[in-house]
């Protein structure tokens, strides 16, 4: 007998993303290739809604 799910399962789609800033580890944020502030771009949070990282949570436990 077949489990049901497998039926209509289907891998992942990987979507290839680029994001218009990179993590600075001396500042500690996300700067734009020009380097300014990603944060305080606010044509780049409206398009994107948020920046993120994963370096926090590589370091804290409470992210």
């Amino acid at each position: 007998m077949q489990p049901f799910a497998l039926n209509y399962a289907r891998p992942a789609v990987e979507r290839e993303v680029t994001t218009p800033y990179v993590y600075d580890s001396g500042l500690q944020l996300n700067v734009t290739v020009d380097g300014r502030i990603a944060a305080s771009d606010h044509a780049l949070l409206r398009e994107l809604g948020t920046t993120t990282s994963t370096a926090g949570s590589k370091t804290h436990f409470d992210d």
